[in-house]
């Protein structure tokens, strides 16, 4: 039973944190210090409950772009998002390859919550001095791709935070379109991390010590807080900054670091 409240608390932590810029992988890696570690498949599997969460609130969008595929317009956006996609992808395998470890202390973590808080305040301000720009170029899709990995490699980075502000320092200063490229980036993205470790998870015959209950629930959890989350910062970006966001990041990161000075 303490399993599974403790895989209904992670995911919650990911439906909340996921799209929200305060880096969903950071938290994970700090609420586990409490509720237990868990697998990297139950980390990314959680992940693409969020990501599915997305899919269903863009399915219009997903659709009209099948419907209008033949529209030059349309297929340039697909291409981008493709592009970016591809970049991740790319480089992920690579990063994957060399051996990359998620960190096993808090200090980096916090580190990167303050370091990203701050530069989103920067980022947001210099975006906000620029014409307001809804357009996707190729410059904002290859930096989006660079972005999502950048993300992965530094925990408490958020994915969400680099692509979105990535976008508006590149040209697309519209917050709500800088914020649509790169969720709908995401959703590719994740399916395939998802793929990938359940590929790896049964080669490696860990299938059997998985618990897949606990990853069951923590899915359906994460899709619904994420659905309700990623709603609510749709209309609250509408009118407002995303400062409040860069506040929490950096007294989150000075809490941790005065709380657990050795990082442990």
């Amino acid at each position: 039973m303490n399993d599974l409240i403790s895989a209904i608390l992670l995911g919650i932590v990911e439906g909340i944190t996921e799209f929200l810029p305060i880096s969903s992988t950071g938290h994970l890696l700090i609420a586990e210090r409490w509720l237990g570690a868990r697998s990297d498949l139950f980390n990314v599997a959680i992940q693409a409950g969020a990501i599915l969460a997305v899919t269903f609130i863009y399915w219009r969008t997903l659709w009209s772009m099948v419907q209008n595929w033949r529209r030059p317009e349309t297929r340039d956006y697909v291409m981008k998002l493709a592009v970016a996609f591809l970049i991740t992808a790319a480089l992920g395998l690579v990063v994957t390859k060399l051996g990359f470890k998620l960190p096993e202390t808090i200090t980096p973590i916090a580190w990167a919550l303050i370091a990203g808080g701050i530069w989103m305040i920067v980022a947001e301000k210099v975006a906000m001095n620029r014409p307001d720009q809804v357009a996707i170029s190729w410059r904002v899709a290859i930096l989006v791709g660079l972005a999502q990995i950048i993300a992965g490699i530094f925990p408490g980075t958020s994915r969400s935070a680099s692509t979105i502000f990535v976008a508006m320092l590149a040209g697309t200063s519209n917050r709500a379109a800088a914020t649509e490229f790169a969720f709908l980036v995401g959703i590719p993205t994740m399916y395939a991390a998802t793929g990938y470790e359940l590929l790896k998870t049964f080669k490696q015959g860990g299938a059997a010590g998985e618990d897949w209950t606990g990853l069951a629930v923590a899915f359906v959890v994460s899709t619904i807080v994420a659905f309700v989350a990623v709603k609510w910062l749709l209309g609250y970006i509408r009118s407002h900054k995303f400062t409040v966001f860069a506040v929490y990041r950096i007294v989150l990161g000075i809490a941790l670091l005065l709380l657990l000075p050795a990082g442990g």
